[in-house]
């Protein structure tokens, strides 16, 4: 049996058992293939959930995804671990992190990077994966993808010209109405900083505004997919979401 700090061997890959990334490793989508849906970065911690030849399915504890990892991108990459608990912050306490979060988000943008889809990890990411990780950064889980995002948000109203209940740090919603299908962070005054893509974006970190009277292109084509505001004020459980 596995000690706490063992390394993942493959003996001790068991159904149920818990481990701690000791390096940042993909999470792709299905038992093969090249579709990347997430990223785990070190010191992420995971559930195994089941074994094929080359992968396993995990579900990462922190935000209850599940996706599949590359055996040999674990095997001595992963410390056996206690089952994680959440830590519950208060919406106050969010509240009060926020501006390091702001400010976690701007220092990615400073750095070079371009859109990645599924990307989690500095420095290229999603939008969604943008607004976890910056979130992260101050032990404040959120979910993974942008429509789990928005579910998880207290609704805030807003409109692209009416922004006067919205507060640095909430989160923008954008899609179909059908659909969430981006999310950017807002700064202040209708700004928002998301991770864009090449076909209607930036192919990365940018800054964008909510107000008619930005035509930049970007600015343009989000506006008129936007979908609504939220504000986070709890913190994940871990439990899965689908």
């Amino acid at each position: 049996m596995a000690t706490l700090g063992t390394l993942l061997a493959p003996d001790l890959i068991q159904t149920g058992s818990c481990w701690q990334l000791c390096a940042d490793v993909n999470g792709y989508s299905r038992s093969d293939g090249a579709s990347l849906t997430t990223q785990a970065c070190h010191g992420r911690r995971f559930r195994i959930l089941k074994r094929q030849r080359k992968r396993i399915a995990v579900q990462l504890l922190e935000d209850g995804y599940r996706c599949w990892l590359e055996l040999e991108a674990v095997l001595g990459r992963a410390e056996r671990c206690a089952a994680w608990r959440p830590s519950p912050l208060s919406a106050t306490e969010i509240e009060r992190r926020l501006p390091s979060v702001l400010a976690w988000s701007k220092t990615a943008q400073q750095r070079p990077n371009v859109y990645l889809w599924g990307g989690t990890t500095e420095p290229d990411m999603d939008c969604s994966g943008l607004m976890q990780m910056a979130f992260a950064s101050q032990d404040i889980w959120i979910p993974r993808d942008a429509y789990q995002q928005e579910r998880f948000c207290q609704p805030v109203a807003a409109l692209p010209d009416d922004n006067s209940l919205l507060r640095p740090g909430d989160l923008l919603f954008f899609g179909t109405r059908r659909r969430c299908t981006h999310v950017g962070l807002h700064l202040g005054d209708g700004r928002y900083r998301h991770s864009s893509g090449q076909d209607h974006g930036r192919n990365g970190i940018g800054i964008d505004s909510l107000h008619s009277s930005d035509q930049h292109p970007v600015a343009c084509h989000y506006r008129a997919e936007f979908r609504g505001a939220g504000r986070v004020v709890r913190c994940h459980d871990g439990s899965h979401l689908s």
